[in-house]
């Protein structure tokens, strides 16, 4: 205890780390209080507060904004699904592939196509939002003026949630976006572990403890999962400079179990939610499109749970085929006159780096698969739908990585002053891979 006092008094004793801690704060509680802002012309009193299925798991994320018929109630989500048509573009097509290697000038275009992008498609989810999640009971106003002014209220809340994550990154903690993400899965919490507790009762408190205890293990595996490295060797070639010797040294490239991070999962989800939102617009006039719509709205079903892992082991080695290249870092190792030892410089270290980055991806995307689906085995074991949605899946994945990648950046900024970092044995590592959006 007295360690983590000494720690956080470490925190605020540097102006720049106290500042940003307070900007991040700030930032969050806007964010929060845009989700209890209620669209104008919806009757509060007729709201639920509740969504089911599918559309229970995309309120989680949002903390409440979804059911709450907020002016954030898409939240940063429109953005995701931007994020992943043009990363799909950069593969694709060759003008954004030229776009990309054009290094910062690059990024930003890209950044500045994916929000103009972003805006048309916050317009398409809002439609089905507004369309699906609101019924014509708790409307004061005629349905066509609702849905034309809702439309522009959601578009511009998300454009400003997006607009926030920004102020984050920049100003505050973390990743912004991801920080938006986490924080509204965390504000759900409280409320999920409450109700789990008054459901069970005193007679149901060893269940209760034991659902706890699995719990813990699933967020320790997580932890574990995040930070599972696989390291390869490589040696530097010794050179005589100026009569001083310089290089052999043996270093290792940190090759992650988990490479792509969160992405994966966020881009799976993402897509999830298009069956459900396609199939409600022909639902009354096909029974296949209802049924669709029925088995892609339940976390629980098989469809569901299959088609999710299936998107999640793609997505992961696509993202990580993006993120990775072995040919740039087997050239990046010639230059710097650095090898693996037994392998040859060039195209052989990159063919190699290549089979083990295939190796490790492969069980990492099962084992991300299996954490994304753990929810709904929970939930038919008997938890709670509002708590099982905790018990692994996004919610833990996107909550150890965004801590991770915080705690990380903290212990940057002490360690680059001459404190003490976070912990007194061990760094926090890898934080980069942990993020959702840049």
């Amino acid at each position: 205890m007295p360690k983590f006092f000494h720690t956080v008094r470490n925190i605020f004793s540097i102006e720049e780390l106290r500042t940003r801690i307070f900007n991040t704060i700030g930032f969050l509680l806007l964010f929060r209080a845009g989700s209890y802002i209620v669209l104008p012309g919806v009757d509060p009193t007729k709201l639920t507060g509740e969504a089911k299925g599918i559309f229970g798991l995309l309120d989680t994320f949002l903390g409440g904004a979804f059911s709450n018929a907020s002016i954030f109630g898409l939240g940063v989500m429109p953005y995701i699904s931007a994020s992943i048509a043009v990363q799909l573009l950069t593969i694709a097509v060759p003008y954004f592939q030229r776009v990309q290697k054009e290094g910062h000038s690059g990024r930003k275009r890209l950044s500045q196509i994916t929000k103009v992008l972003t805006i048309f498609v916050a317009m398409l989810q809002g439609m089905g939002y507004l369309s699906t999640a609101i019924s014509g009971d708790v409307l004061l106003v005629s349905r066509a003026f609702f849905t034309a002014s809702s439309l522009v209220i959601l578009t511009a809340g998300t454009m400003f949630c997006v607009w926030l994550g920004d102020r984050i990154t920049d100003k505050g903690i973390g990743n912004g976006v991801s920080m938006l993400i986490m924080i509204g899965i965390v504000s759900s919490l409280p409320g999920a572990l409450f109700s789990e507790v008054l459901s069970r009762g005193m007679r149901g408190a060893l269940v209760l403890v034991i659902e706890l205890i699995i719990l813990f293990i699933v967020v320790v595996g997580v932890v574990m999962f995040t930070q599972a490295t696989r390291r390869v060797p490589i040696q530097y070639a010794q050179q005589i400079v100026n009569s001083n010797m310089y290089g052999g040294q043996r270093q290792y490239i940190p090759l992650k179990l988990n490479t792509s991070g969160v992405m994966p999962i966020i881009f799976s989800q993402a897509l999830m939610f298009l069956p459900a939102l396609l199939s409600s617009i022909w639902s009354d006039q096909s029974e296949l499109a209802a049924s669709v719509g029925r088995a892609f709205s339940d976390y629980t079903t098989w469809q569901y749970n299959v088609t999710f892992s299936l998107l999640i082991v793609l997505f992961t080695f696509f993202y990580t085929a993006v993120t990775v290249n072995p040919a740039q870092m087997a050239d990046d190792m010639k230059r710097n006159n650095s090898f693996i030892p037994g392998i040859k410089p060039g195209k052989p270290t990159s063919e190699f780096i290549d089979t083990i980055l295939s190796r490790v991806t492969l069980p990492g995307s099962l084992f991300l698969a299996l954490i994304a689906i753990l929810p709904g085995f929970a939930h038919m074991a008997g938890v709670s739908s509002a708590f099982s949605r905790f018990y692994g899946g996004t919610s833990v994945l996107i909550m150890v990585g965004v801590v991770l990648d915080t705690l990380q950046q903290i212990e940057s900024l002490l360690l680059m002053r001459r404190y003490e970092g976070l912990m007194k044995t061990g760094r926090v590592k890898g934080g980069a891979a942990n993020t959702l959006m840049g």
